[in-house]
This record gives structure tokens, C-alpha cells and sequence, in this order.
């Protein structure tokens, strides 16, 4: 009898228990962040590699080693995105949300991919949530987001010291 189908190496099925504690997480996570006034954003899951190698820069070890790279079947080279922060600023700037020095306060989440070599703990597929705030001044943007985690850390009953 042939072996039986896998999953990839890297790629992790959740199980029920598994996903109803992430429902709950999920849940805490948008709570928190419409309280502070930030909208949910849904970004693809593939982008052109371009944006990843313009922003984040050609020599880091993220779009060096790590991206899921490809070309489609125009010969274009896309990629399965491996983070969410410049999706987020591509979205803004397609959709002219900052237009008019507009401040916006934008979530995601979703799965990101990452080729490395799966080390213990890690996968190639992973759930990230993101929240961005654009359009503010630096040192607002840091306050902001740090009450946003410790308002996070008390509502999952974590201990967090911000100094």
C-alpha cells in the first residue's frame, strides 16, 4: 500500500480545539483595535514581488531567501505575500486613503508565507495580525500602538511592563 498524503512540511492543519482558541484570539484582537478606531483591511494573498523588493529592500534575508517567489503564466514574477506592512501602504496609496494628509488607522490578518527551512516552532504558513496607523506623527504613532498592546496583554490576562 503507498503512503498516505501529508501535509507539506511547514504547512500545519489546525484542529478544532486549535481554531477555536484562535477564535477567541481573533475576536479579543478586533475588539481592541475597533476601540481604538482602526478599520479591518483584507489583503491578497499575492502581490507583485516588486513591492516586496522596493520596500523592504533587495538585500534582506526576507526577499533574498524567504519569499515564495514565482512567475505566473505572463512571465510576471509575483509572490505570496511575507508580511503585511507594505501591502497595507500599497493599499492606502492605490485607494488614495491619505489623500488630503488623512490619518488612518487600518488592521489585517491573515496567513503569511515564508520559504526558510521550518526550524522548530516555526511554519512556512503563519497567521499575523497587523495594525498600522499612517499619516500620524512618529511619536504619536509609538504611543498609540504601545497602549494598543498593553490594552491587547490585559485583555488576553498577559503581563506586560512598558518602560
Amino acid at each position: 500500500m503507498s503512503q498516505s498524503i501529508q501535509a507539506i512540511r511547514g504547512f500545519n492543519d489546525e484542529l478544532p480545539l486549535q481554531t477555536e482558541l484562535l477564535r477567541k484570539l481573533e475576536q479579543t484582537l478586533i475588539d481592541a483595535t475597533k476601540q481604538y478606531g482602526y478599520q479591518e483591511i483584507r489583503l491578497p494573498l499575492v502581490e507583485k514581488t516588486e513591492l516586496f523588493s522596493r520596500s523592504i529592500g533587495q538585500a534582506t534575508d526576507i526577499v533574498h531567501k524567504e519569499m515564495y517567489q514565482f512567475e505566473d503564466r505572463n512571465g510576471q514574477s509575483i509572490a505570496l505575500r511575507p508580511e503585511g506592512t507594505v501591502g497595507c501602504v500599497r493599499l492606502a496609496l492605490q485607494h488614495q486613503l491619505l489623500d488630503n494628509h488623512a490619518t488612518q488607522r487600518l488592521w489585517s490578518l491573515g496567513p503569511m508565507f515564508r520559504y526558510e527551512r521550518p526550524q522548530k516552532g516555526r511554519t512556512r504558513q503563519f497567521n499575523q495580525f497587523s495594525a498600522e496607523a499612517l499619516g500620524m506623527p512618529f511619536g504619536a504613532i509609538d504611543c498609540e500602538l504601545q497602549l494598543l498592546i498593553k490594552h491587547l496583554f490585559k485583555s488576553l490576562d498577559l503581563s506586560l511592563e512598558l518602560q
